[in-house]
């Protein structure tokens, strides 16, 4: 055996490395397939399966390139990826380097169209209830479009068309390609920061979804909804919706329905203006009408041809209960009279004078001044003060006996 024929694995690796980066189908190929296995690397490098019902083909997107979609692929999802086919030294393995993919059967922008729809659907910036409703007459309008094309005039013919005079203020921006969604955002915050009109209108002609992509954009949809403005999206055909339609406060067909709707026809208002001026002027005629004949029964009334009646009856029927108070505080009187009787001689009954007078008397000892009601308290020499009806004797205890009964 020839050693000069002997390998080491990394030189086979790198044999079939150039091979098949020589192969002309292998250097750049389009691949049908299923993603599974997808890792999304925080390098920012792509790394997945193909498979199909008999077969997987390892791939590898290099962040480069990944950056550069305009959705993050998943598992399930049906793809065509181009790239090419080459060897990795280290393992052995032959992947397929992925430099460009796009959904099979379904666009890369209308991918992205419904993830964003779907994304800012569930924070709530579609919901009807926080939509305003539209001045009725408008005194200023902005219009964000192109300064160029026929939006603007078709804009500005109907509006003049519809109402003399009409306020309009243009913000000109870039309807389409790089720069656009920066500058249709910068246009809404820009009206908001100044204030100076009543209602915007977003507007551009019909396209194709790429055309139409950059009122497609985040940054355009959240624009919309922070506004404090009301915002009308009046973007492409009646057919063409984009994101800035469901977040906008209504959504136009067209420019010109934009513009039929912002702004009612002078005919209609001063028609308006005409009917109800009938209405006010019938309503004053009745309203008179009824007033005069209200006056009318007030001046056949009994209390307008006779003012004063009413005050002789509240004077009678015044006299009336003055009488009757007088009366009652005169038996009152003589009640409380008799009571006061009644009680002043129950009192009289019970007064100690009175039992004084009768010849009962009242002993008290000088030394506390404490009354005598029975002879325990007092003693052999101490001195009482009796209390009679017409004066009081003091005098000295000689002698204490108790009662000793029949």
């Amino acid at each position: 055996m020839s050693t000069k024929h002997i390998l080491t694995v990394s030189d086979v690796n790198k044999y079939i490395k150039d091979l098949v980066s020589k192969d002309i189908i292998l250097s750049g190929l389009w691949v049908k397939g299923e993603i599974s296995n997808f890792k999304n690397h925080f390098s920012g490098h792509f790394y997945f399966t193909l498979k199909d019902e008999k077969a997987v083909l390892k791939c590898v997107m290099f962040r480069s390139h990944a950056a550069l979609l305009p959705f993050v692929p998943e598992d399930g999802m049906k793809m065509l990826v181009r790239g090419y086919v080459s060897i990795f030294e280290r393992d052995g393995q032959y992947q397929l380097y992925v430099e460009e993919m796009q959904p099979d059967g379904i666009g890369a922008l209308y991918v992205a169209f419904e993830r964003l729809k779907n994304k800012l659907q569930q924070e709530g910036l579609f919901d009807e209830a926080r939509k305003r409703k539209l001045p009725y007459m408008p005194g200023s309008i902005g219009v964000i479009t192109s300064s160029t094309g026929a939006v603007i005039r078709d804009i500005i013919n109907i509006l003049s068309r519809r109402f003399y005079n009409v306020n309009i203020k243009v913000y000109p921006v870039q309807v389409q390609g790089e720069g656009a969604a920066a500058q249709i955002a910068a246009g809404i915050r820009r009206l908001n920061s100044l204030a100076n009109v009543d209602v915007i209108i977003i507007a551009r002609g019909g396209g194709s979804l790429e055309e139409l992509w950059a009122f497609n954009e985040e940054i355009v949809a959240r624009s919309i909804y922070e506004s404090k403005i009301p915002v009308i999206s009046a973007v492409g055909h009646e057919t063409d919706f984009t994101i800035a339609d469901f977040v906008a406060d209504v959504r136009a067909s067209t420019p010109s329905a934009a513009a039929e709707l912002v702004m009612p026809e002078r005919t209609l208002v001063e028609n308006r203006l005409d009917s109800l001026k009938m209405r006010l002027r019938n309503a004053a005629v009745q309203r008179t009408a009824m007033d005069r004949m209200k006056l009318k029964r007030l001046s056949e009334s009994v209390s307008f041809k006779q003012p004063f009646n009413k005050v002789y009856q509240e004077r009678m029927h015044l006299d009336i209960q003055k009488r009757y108070l007088h009366r009652a505080l005169a038996t009152l009187n003589a009640v409380y009279r008799s009571k006061l009787a009644t009680l002043a001689a129950g009192l009289d009954a019970l007064s100690p004078l009175n039992s004084l007078a009768r010849g009962y008397s009242i002993v008290r000892l000088i030394k506390d001044d404490t009354l005598v009601k029975s002879i325990a308290v007092v003693q052999t020499g101490d001195r009482l003060e009796i209390h009679m009806t017409d004066g009081r004797v003091e005098c000295v205890v000689e002698d204490i006996r108790g009662d000793e009964g029949p």
